[in-house]
């Protein structure tokens, strides 16, 4: 689907989204089962929908059906990125925290970048301790540009 942050590519399987990807993301950053391409699914016309309402200003949380498939680690850091809230952030060191692992921040912050699932479980809304925008998938400037559109008009980046 078109996006202002480029081109994303949805992907599902068995009635669920198993990946948001960027445009030029590195195939090896979420590992895929074999795909075959089917414009009709009602997963990927949902998320589709959904996406499109996010851009355009008008959705602020995701109700989707989705698979996360990575390891139990990963899989604790992407489900507490569900919880931070359309405009707000957490640091590495936060979620950390949360998931039990106050010492792992640089694994929460390797397991934000396998999150298979961009934007619609925000990884760009963890940001450094300092406030300082760190590594995503999408860039930087789509990282910027998604806090960008959430944020409140007197806390923009």
């Amino acid at each position: 689907m078109s996006s202002p942050v480029g081109e994303l590519t949805l992907v599902s399987r068995a009635g669920q989204l198993v990946a948001v990807l960027w445009p030029d993301d590195d195939p090896r950053r979420v590992v895929l089962p074999p795909m075959t391409e089917d414009l009709a699914d009602p997963v990927l016309i949902e998320a589709s929908r959904q996406l499109a309402e996010y851009f355009d200003g008008h959705r602020r949380s995701f109700a989707l059906p989705l698979a996360f498939a990575g390891t139990a680690f990963q899989r604790s850091v992407w489900v507490v990125l569900l919880t931070i809230h359309y405009g707000e952030t957490r640091s590495y060191a936060a979620i950390a925290a949360m998931i039990g692992r106050p010492s792992a921040c640089r694994a929460v912050g390797a397991a934000n970048g396998r999150n298979p699932l961009s934007i619609v479980a925000p990884c760009h809304r963890v940001i450094g301790t300092s406030g300082r925008l760190t590594g995503f998938a999408g860039g930087l400037a789509a990282k910027r540009r998604l806090l960008e559109l959430e944020a409140p008009a007197d806390r923009l980046l």
